[in-house]
C-alpha cells in the first residue's frame, strides 16, 4: 500500500489505529506541537474492565446500559466489554504501568455508575497521561509511523464520493493537499464549544464540522456528557477536572449550607451515574455553591490523587484541610460522526473513531472510564481492518474539495460558547433552545463553530423527551 492511511488526531484512539495497523504506512496528523493538546492526556479516573474476582463483561455491559439509559447499541457494547481486559493487557505491552497493591494484583477503583470496583489507572489519578506517554514513545519506535505537528485540517479531499485525502494548514498558514488511501478522524470532542470544560480549548469539534462539510452522516449529537466536578474556578474556560475516583473513595458532595447533595436522589447517591449527579450540582451551584468534601482521604491525599491535589494547591485550596469547590463542565460528547462497529461512516473511505465518532456505544450517557477503553478498543479494531487494505492507487490531481468554513473570531465563540453552556447544558428546555437557535444563526453564518452550534441545538429541540444526559424541563 503506497497511499498511506491518514489519521486526523493524536490521542489515544488516534494512536491506537496506528500502532494497529502496523506494517501499512501511516501519517500521523496532529494539531498541537505536541501530544500534551490531546484530551486523552487530561484523563484522571482510569480504564474499566472487568478484571476483579467475579466480575464479568457481561456486568460491565449491564452497568454501561444502564448509565446510556439503554439508549446503547448493544452489540458494539458487548463488543467493548469483551474486549475490555485484552485492551488492558495490550496496554501493558505498550508499557503502560497500571497500579498494582502490595502483592502485585491491579489495584481496581470504583466510579460512579459502577456497581463494583473495576477501574484500573496508572499513576494515580494521572491514568491518561501515563497511557499517552506510552502510546507516543511506541509510535516514534515504529518504522511505519510518521507524525507531523502543527497541522490544521480545514477539509477533506473527495474523488468519486469517497475520501482520498485532506487538505491542511501548516503552523504558518500555509495549505496543502495529502492523498491517502483512505482517511480517519480522531480528533476528540467538542468541550471547546461550551463556557466552561474539562477538555482543552481545542476540543472543539473539529472534525464534526469536517463530516458535516463532506456530508457524512451524524448521529445522537444532542447528547453532551457534563463532569459534575470541574475544579469552580471564575473567568477560565478549561476547569481542572476533579475524578470521580474521590467520590469512589469516599468524598461527599455538599451543597451552600454543607448538607450532602445527592442523599435520597439515587439509590447510589454520590455514585450515582453522570448525568445525575451533574444536573444536581448544576442546580446547587444556582443556589450558592457546590464543594467536594474530601478531607476523608487525609495524608495519603498528595500520593493517591496527585493530579487533583496539585491543580487545588495551585489555586489556594489545601483538599486535605477544606472541601474543594466544584462546578459541572462540558467532558464529554456521546454523539458524533455516526460509524458501525468497525469505524465506517456514511462515506466510503471515511472512518471515525474514539469521541468524535458515534457507533452507538455509550447511549445518551456515558459511564465512567470506558472513554478511554473505547478508544483502544475500537482504535485497534479499526487500525487492523485498514492495515489490510488494498492499494487504492495515486489519486492525486482527481479530487475535489469539501471545505469547511473559516473560524469564528475571538469575541464571537466566547458568545457561542455562553450560549451554549447555558442552552444545552445539564438542564435543558425547548424555550431555551429555540431562544438560542434564533441567537445561533447568525454565527453559523461566519464560522464553521456556529453551523456546528446550529445543528447541535435542532437536534436537541427534535427529541422532545428527556433521555440521559438530554434532560428537557418541559
Amino acid at each position: 500500500m503506497s497511499a498511506p492511511l491518514i489519521i486526523v488526531g493524536g490521542g489515544i484512539a488516534g494512536l491506537s489505529t496506528a500502532l494497529a495497523a502496523a506494517p501499512a504506512p501511516v501519517l500521523l496528523l496532529n494539531r498541537a506541537r505536541n501530544s500534551a493538546g490531546a484530551a486523552s492526556g487530561m484523563a484522571q479516573g482510569g480504564i474499566a474492565a472487568p478484571i476483579g474476582g467475579g466480575d464479568t463483561p457481561q456486568a460491565h455491559a449491564r452497568d454501561t446500559c444502564e448509565a446510556g439509559s439503554h439508549h446503547n447499541d448493544r452489540t458494539v457494547v458487548e463488543l467493548l466489554t469483551g474486549e475490555a481486559v485484552a485492551a488492558v493487557n495490550w496496554l501493558q505491552r505498550q508499557g503502560v504501568a497500571f497500579d498494582r497493591d502490595a502483592g502485585g494484583a491491579l489495584q481496581l477503583g470504583r466510579e460512579g455508575g459502577h456497581d463494583r470496583p473495576r477501574i484500573v489507572h496508572a499513576g494515580g489519578d494521572a491514568t491518561g497521561a501515563k497511557v499517552m506517554e506510552a502510546l507516543v514513545a511506541a509510535a516514534r519506535r515504529a518504522p511505519h509511523i510518521r507524525r507531523r505537528t502543527d497541522v490544521d485540517v480545514d477539509g477533506l479531499l473527495l474523488h468519486g464520493g469517497r475520501a482520498c485525502g485532506v487538505h491542511a494548514l501548516d503552523a504558518d498558514g500555509n495549505a496543502e493537499q495529502i492523498h491517502g488511501c483512505a482517511v480517519v478522524l480522531a480528533t476528540g470532542g467538542i468541550g471547546g464549544l461550551f463556557a466552561r470544560t474539562s477538555n482543552p480549548a481545542d476540543a472543539d469539534g473539529n472534525g464534526l464540522a469536517l463530516a458535516l462539510a463532506a456530508g457524512a452522516a451524524l448521529r445522537d449529537i444532542e447528547f453532551v456528557q457534563f463532569h459534575p466536578t470541574a475544579l469552580a474556578l471564575p473567568g477560565l474556560h478549561s476547569l481542572p477536572l476533579v475524578t470521580e475516583a474521590l467520590r469512589g473513595a469516599g468524598a461527599r458532595l455538599l451543597d451552600a449550607e454543607g448538607h450532602p447533595l445527592m442523599d435520597g436522589v439515587h439509590p447510589l447517591a454520590d455514585l450515582a451515574p453522570r448525568d445525575v449527579v451533574a444536573r444536581q450540582v448544576w442546580q446547587a451551584c444556582r443556589d450558592g455553591g457546590t464543594w467536594l468534601d474530601a478531607r476523608g482521604i487525609g495524608t495519603a491525599f498528595p500520593a493517591r490523587f496527585p493530579t487533583v491535589f496539585g491543580a487545588c494547591m495551585q489555586h489556594g485550596i489545601d483538599p486535605r484541610l477544606q472541601p474543594i469547590p466544584v462546578a459541572p463542565a462540558a467532558h464529554f460528547h456521546m454523539g458524533g460522526i455516526a460509524v458501525d462497529a468497525d469505524g465506517r461512516s456514511s462515506l466510503p473511505g471515511l472512518h471515525a473513531v474514539g469521541e468524535v465518532a458515534c457507533n452507538g456505544v455509550h447511549g445518551a450517557n456515558r459511564l465512567a472510564s470506558n472513554s478511554l477503553l473505547e478508544g483502544v478498543v475500537f482504535g485497534r479494531r479499526l487500525g487492523a481492518l485498514l492495515g489490510a487494505l488494498p492499494d487504492a492507487g495515486d489519486m492525486q490531481g482527481k479530487c475535489t474539495l469539501a471545505l469547511r468554513k473559516s473560524s469564528l473570531d475571538v469575541p464571537r465563540l466566547a458568545s457561542l460558547r455562553e450560549l451554549m453552556m447555558q442552552a444545552m447544558g445539564p438542564v435543558r428546555s425547548g424555550e431555551s433552545l429555540q431562544a438560542a437557535l434564533q441567537e445561533c444563526s447568525a454565527l453559523a453564518a461566519q464560522g464553521w463553530q456556529g453551523a456546528l452550534a446550529q445543528v447541535m441545538l435542532e437536534a436537541a429541540l427534535r427529541r422532545t423527551q428527556s433521555l440521559g444526559a438530554h434532560f428537557r424541563t418541559d
